[in-house]
């Protein structure tokens, strides 16, 4: 059987650093293979690297011409005839291309009837049918229906999209194309539920080859064949599913552990023999050099334990304390040409209060955030901050995160000492010298965790955040949900994360886009995930 990816001797480096080494597998049709690893392992920048978006340190990497890539925050500029999400995503094909030129071609025929013209359109038009041009658009609109992509968003321009729905555009066009290999890096960011229950189906059904990076493989689970580990720049591979690899790492980790232990205490007790040994007679003394010799030989071969997840101990720091009322929002109005998204929201924000924006997907909740954040403007009504009141945005694109910029660079405008900058990226998980990489080179979760950690350096008393779970491992979400659930600042909330929004204990939900108001209750959380 044709492999369909082949990776030999792949070496990746990151901001200097070697993040795979030497990593070779490969993939044929009908395998569905799980990249995992910790937060900044470097799958990210490999995805990248097979992808041919990265250059390699070393290794070769072959596949067919035409790659389904989904990088994590793709930002789709139109590659279609006009600006719409349709025309994007038809673009994967070529199709609106030889729509526009058998149009064209149409309009020359009528205009002259020469036979020339009339052969020209029907071989044009011959092309376009046998590509599935006729019920392109039907197949099209499917896809993105599951992706919980409306009609009435995908004929909207691209730039009148919100982050979340630009990238389900981008995965509706890479589904669409059919490419035989698939790169998806966490697909189902964005997604609700019930897309995310879509997206599997159609990837189970997937008769290519498909190496993704998820924090929901559980929901592939069955149809995984393969499970890819990287940690500490090596990629071991291990065969069956997502469940079957956790009992199996797990035991690997157990057995490498007892086996470092052991070897450990052996070298440690040649040393003292040698040690011993050294200062007394001749014979002796030669004995220890031996005995030091087989000592760099087991420290040379000895074998690493298994890395333990670094565990992130976040604090918010108190903020100063605003007036009573925060936020007060009246009647404001968002569309984008057409009709609106949502029309006069009233709503007010008190001190210490989480409010919870609840929607279904394209039902405005991050250009509502945007507006409140400053990023846009609404086309009517107003909004104001309370006395007092500093706010922070977290933005689900990273928009504040700059590449070219350093990690640490992003921190310094609140001129804290750098001591106290990298022990603050470090409880988020940032270590060593992470803090002096380009932050365009950061993995989507290390984004996530700088851009938190802007958040915190600016002593902001009410925080506006966008999703702000995407991309992190587990227990990165469990420590920031603390950490917020003892903040007593207030927060303004979107999120499809049942649990992270179960820490923050809201108060009251905003539902949109007809922007009632009512107080929260646990039995919503089971909409969490839906909207």
């Amino acid at each position: 059987m044709v492999a369909m990816l082949q990776v030999r001797g792949l070496s990746v480096e990151v901001g200097g650093k070697l993040r795979v080494d030497n990593a070779s597998f490969s993939l044929h049709p009908g395998d569905t293979v799980g990249l995992v690893g910790r937060n900044g392992a470097g799958k990210t920048s490999m995805l990248k690297v097979i992808a041919g978006e990265s250059p390699a340190a070393a290794g070769i990497v072959s596949h067919p011409p035409a790659v389904g890539y989904l990088p994590q925050n793709p930002r789709p500029r139109g590659s279609g005839v006009d600006s719409t999400g349709l025309s994007h995503v038809l673009s994967g094909k070529g199709l609106d291309a030889l729509a526009l030129r058998m149009e064209k071609l149409r309009l020359k025929v009528d205009e002259t009837g020469a036979e020339r013209d009339a052969a020209r359109f029907a071989r044009v038009e011959a092309e376009f049918r046998d590509a599935g041009g006729y019920r392109a658009e039907s197949d099209v609109r499917t896809i993105a229906a599951g992706l919980g992509l409306g009609d009435d968003r995908l004929d909207l321009p691209l730039n009148a999209l919100s982050g979340g729905e630009r990238r389900r555009v981008e995965l509706t066009r890479i589904l669409f194309a059919g490419s035989d290999l698939l790169l998806l890096d966490e697909p189902t960011n964005h997604l609700d539920n019930d897309a995310k229950q879509w997206l599997m189906g159609f990837l189970r059904s997937y008769r290519g080859a498909l190496l993704v990076i998820s924090h929901d493989l559980e929901l592939l689970d069955a149809s995984i064949t393969r499970v890819l580990h990287l940690d500490e720049g090596e990629v071991i591979e291990y065969r069956g599913t997502y469940s079957q690899y956790q009992i199996s790492r797990a035991a690997d980790e157990e057995r490498l552990g007892k086996l470092a232990s052991r070897q450990e205490s052996e070298i440690q007790r040649l040393e003292q023999l040698a040690n011993r040994m050294r200062g007394q007679t001749a014979k002796r003394a030669k004995t220890a050099k031996a005995i030091d010799t087989r000592v760099a030989r087991l420290a040379r071969d000895q074998v690493t334990g298994p890395k333990r997840q670094q565990r992130i101990g976040v604090r918010f720091p108190d903020p100063p304390r605003p007036g009573r009322v925060v936020l007060e929002v009246d009647g404001i109005t968002k569309g984008y040409g057409g009709p609106n998204i949502f029309e006069d929201v009233t709503f007010a924000v008190e001190r210490g209060e989480r409010l919870v924006v609840m929607g279904l997907n394209g039902a405005g909740k991050t250009s509502l955030m945007r507006i409140l954040a400053g990023q846009t403007e609404p086309d009517s009504g107003t909004w104001t901050f309370g006395h007092g009141v500093s706010a922070g945005y977290y933005a689900q694109e990273h928009e504040g995160i700059q590449a070219g910029t350093t990690v640490i660079d992003h921190l310094k405008t609140v001129g804290l000492p750098e001591s106290q900058l990298r022990t603050l990226l470090g409880t988020f998980g940032l270590f060593g010298d992470v803090a002096f990489q380009d932050a365009g080179t950061l993995s989507g979760g290390e984004k996530t965790k700088l851009a938190l950690a802007q958040l915190v350096t600016g002593r902001h008393n009410l925080l506006l955040l966008d999703e702000p779970t995407n991309n992190l491992d587990p227990p990165s979400r469990e420590a920031i949900g603390d950490a917020l659930s003892d903040w007593p600042g207030a927060v303004v909330l979107v999120s499809h994360d049942p649990d992270f929004v179960s820490r923050l204990e809201p108060s009251r939900v905003l539902m949109m886009p007809d922007g009632d108001l009512d107080y929260w209750s646990d039995d919503m959380l089971d909409l969490v995930a839906l909207a």
